[in-house]
């Protein structure tokens, strides 16, 4: 097939225009009398609980009521009619999924309004096992709120966590981030290490983790939903954010807001430094300052009550050090020796997505969503580098839509759309050989392709207690070659009456588009599927086979998830329970080259992920304060030989031999746990804390005669605490530490980014926030 130009792949993709994975869901319900009787002509108005932001409909003639189009999040419902008492009551609303609620209306006595408290409630309209974090989580879970910080992820989300310098989920780091209900694509999986989106500009994080419908893309292993911050909540309002820690860190942050009864706006600009940024060798920390500056913004115009639209967008550029160990003869540079390492990364990231959502009516709403996506990672080296001096830049541009269109047909919420995006790569990899061993060599390449999904998903809710959820999502892939995958998604979640727990079960298969380079040689390398024997020779290749490796093409990840769960609501409390198989086949994961710290995506014949999961959250109003508990046993396994990317060569020899049996991937951790609680406490302060346990990652040089001998490395426990309090109005500071104990282990061996990494040191920081009207 020939390579089509990625100008000429968005043309062709775009006339199939795509898939909502939206922030939004709705609200429908009944308003009667204490006889049961429909209440016509009540009005029910829903109001954001951290916005100015909120719809209003009056009942009809059987008492019912619907709002459309309502962003994900936290809301109080207030309904009022002459001669009743007036009702107050609160709900959270999740993506994709209709909220239903009965009202009762009491006549009118006195002119009181009752209030009914928040209390997390077992969800029957959807199966996907979701965790939502709003901004008031941001701000307070410790740490969680800087620019490059995943705590938001890992600190509430069961099976999350960090290693090797980038988050992992479900035994993968295939991950989606969604920006306004817009999927900002990035099919490259071993190079980004900075954050896309600044944690100060989130309003709520959605995080769902499998046993998604068919609206919802590719990445198996999580999905994180972003509703950012849009100014709804400001009245010609600004706020600064200073901090100041140890390792002279600061991150720093300048916001405005404002809206209208029809208009809203947000933006920001941020920046922030540290001499402590990537995860190092040892337990000292050398030559790993990062630093970083971006920008956000959001607008938002209703342009009448039936048309929005809404525009985000976002810069970003970030710098990290290469950490080191600069003694050649300590243990970890037995294994690989980065004392001779003075490496950088150079980040830039930009993406930008415009959306009109258009209601024909209370149960039809039509979205469209063009947007745009630029990310470039570039790896440079000392040109004095020992022994050698590596380079890698890669450069990724995205251009494509999504549009989608939700009706209601009696008990059916029948939603299609199509999701397509055109995409260009360029990448330069070279190596300056300090120590003679190699001629140098400078090798560049470059590819387009694109990808066309269509969709189709019904949500068929028979009574108040079942729903039935079937769809169907069909993937184009076309690059230097073609794959064609159509996936079934099935689930049903059941509601027991009176005890109100929810049953759920999934069956789905996920088609996962590949990078669309890894390195190559000539055309040769980019059009063939087989082994690299028919790649033409050029001096990285040559190189490659040196050190017992070369390159193949990559291929698309297929998976096969089972999912079974349960939710259990006690007195505002909620206890989600669930198990998942998730089966692999081409599992995509990241390798490296001889003694170089940059990673390259490869696939892997077969992977097997089993885990059950556990979270708990206590009510949202409470007493005192709120508690939340993520728990996973997982064990994440990979079969067979890397198939694709950087290879094993020659294949046939006896160094390349892999058995069939499942050995553990180099980032499965057994257990991991995170329990925090948030205190609110008299005089306007507040205190939070995490306790985080991880049992230890897989060891991947298990040697009796080194200092970790056992299948395993170490487990680590580690306890963070905030402490904020209000002074004015106007001013709010905290004081935050992380890691309290300063206990430090080793936490993988894998050999990228300066050979081992040990877990973060204790950081004490103290942030102040001070709010102004312009």
């Amino acid at each position: 097939m020939k390579k089509m130009s990625w100008l000429v792949g968005l043309v062709c993709l775009l006339p199939g225009l795509a898939a909502w994975a939206g922030i939004y869901g709705a609200v429908q319900g009944v308003v009667h009398d204490p006889q049961h009787r429909p209440v016509q002509g009540a009005h029910v108005v829903l109001k954001a609980m951290h916005s100015s932001y909120s719809v209003a409909a009056d009942t009809g003639q059987d008492g019912a009521f619907r709002l459309s189009s309502i962003p994900l999040g936290d809301y109080t419902i207030t309904v009022t009619q002459t001669g009743f008492e007036p009702q107050k009551q609160t709900l959270t609303l999740v993506s994709d999924t209709s909220a239903v609620v009965h009202i009762e209306l009491p006549v009118a006595t006195a002119r009181v309004t009752v209030e009914v408290a928040a209390a997390e409630t077992a969800n029957v309209n959807t199966v996907t096992p979701t965790t939502l974090v709003d901004r008031e989580d941001i701000a307070e879970t410790p740490g969680a709120d800087r620019t490059n910080s995943m705590a938001m992820i890992t600190d509430f989300v069961p099976g999350a966590y960090m290693t090797h310098d980038m988050l992992h989920m479900r035994g993968g780091h295939q991950l989606n981030w969604q920006i306004d209900g817009v999927e900002i694509p990035n099919t490259n999986i071993a190079s980004n290490l900075a954050a896309q989106i600044d944690p100060k500009d989130i309003d709520y994080v959605e995080v769902q983790r499998g046993s998604y419908t068919a609206d919802v893309g590719d990445r198996t292993y999580g999905v994180f939903n972003v509703v950012p911050r849009n100014g709804f909540e400001r009245d010609r309002q600004g706020e600064l954010v200073l901090s100041v820690g140890n390792f002279l860190q600061t991150n720093d942050q300048i916001n405005f807001g404002n809206h209208t009864e029809k208009f809203a706006y947000y933006a920001s600009a941020n920046g922030n430094r540290s001499d402590y940024g990537l995860a190092p060798p040892i337990a000292q920390t050398f030559h790993d300052a990062d630093n970083g500056y971006g920008g956000f913004a959001s607008l938002i115009d209703n342009k009448t009550p039936k048309d929005q639209l809404r525009l985000v967008a976002l810069a970003r550029a970030d710098y990290f050090q290469i950490p080191y160990d600069p003694n050649a003869n300590d243990f970890e540079n037995q294994q690989y020796d980065s004392s001779g390492l003075r490496d950088g990364q150079h980040e830039t990231d930009l993406a930008t997505a415009f959306t009109y959502l258009h209601t024909f009516h209370a149960s039809t709403v039509l979205q469209v969503s063009p947007f745009f996506h630029y990310n470039k990672v570039d790896y440079n080296s000392n040109p004095n580098d020992q022994p050698v001096a590596t380079t890698y830049d890669r450069a990724s541009t995205y251009g494509g839509a999504q549009a989608s269109i939700n009706t209601v047909v009696a008990r059916n919420t029948i939603e299609a759309g199509l999701y397509s995006f055109g995409q260009h790569d360029n990448d330069l990899f070279g190596g300056i050989f300090n120590d003679a061993s190699f001629n140098n060599f400078s090798n560049t390449a470059s590819a387009s392709g694109g990808v066309v999904e269509e969709y189709v998903s019904d949500n068929f809710k028979t009574t108040d207690w079942l729903t039935l959820i079937a769809g169907l999502r069909e993937t184009q892939f076309r690059a230097s070659f073609a794959e064609n995958e159509t996936d079934p998604r099935f689930g049903v979640a059941l509601r027991i009456p009176k005890l109100n727990w929810v049953f759920r079960a999934f069956y789905g298969r996920f088609y996962q588009p590949p990078p669309l380079l890894t390195v190559q040689c000539g055309a040769a390398a980019a059009t063939t599927t087989t082994t690299t024997t028919t790649t033409a020779n050029c001096s990285v290749q040559e190189y490659a086979q040196s050190t017992g490796t070369s390159f193949a093409p990559l291929h698309g990840e297929r998976d096969e998830e089972h999912q079974f769960g349960v939710q259990i609501p006690w007195r505002g409390w909620l206890l989600d329970v669930d198990t998942v198989k998730n089966r692999a086949n081409n599992f995509l994961d990241h390798s490296n080259i001889g003694e170089s710290s940059i990673y390259f995506p490869i696939t892997v014949d077969g992977a097997l992920i089993r885990a059950w999961e556990l979270t708990l959250r206590s009510p949202r109003i409470w007493k005192f304060g709120q508690a939340h508990l993520a728990y996973s046993n997982q064990i994440a396994e990979q079969r067979g030989a890397i198939t694709g990317g950087l290879i094993c060569y020659p294949a046939n020899s006896p160094a390349c031999f892999v058995p069939e049996a499942y050995i553990p991937l180099d980032h499965d951790q057994r257990d991991t746990l995170n329990v925090g609680f948030d205190a609110h406490l008299p005089w306007h302060t507040y205190a939070s804390t995490n306790v985080y346990f991880g049992s230890g990652f897989d060891n991947g040089d298990p040697d009796p005669a080194t200092p970790y001998p056992n299948a395993y490395l170490p487990s680590h426990t580690t306890f963070d605490l905030a402490v904020g309090k209000t002074f004015t109005e106007k001013i709010s500071g905290s004081i935050t530490a992380t890691n309290v104990a300063n206990r430090r282990v080793l936490l993988d061996n894998s050999l990228t980014f300066g050979g081992f990494h040990y877990n973060d040191p204790r950081e004490i920081f103290a942030e102040l926030r001070y709010r102004f009207k312009f």
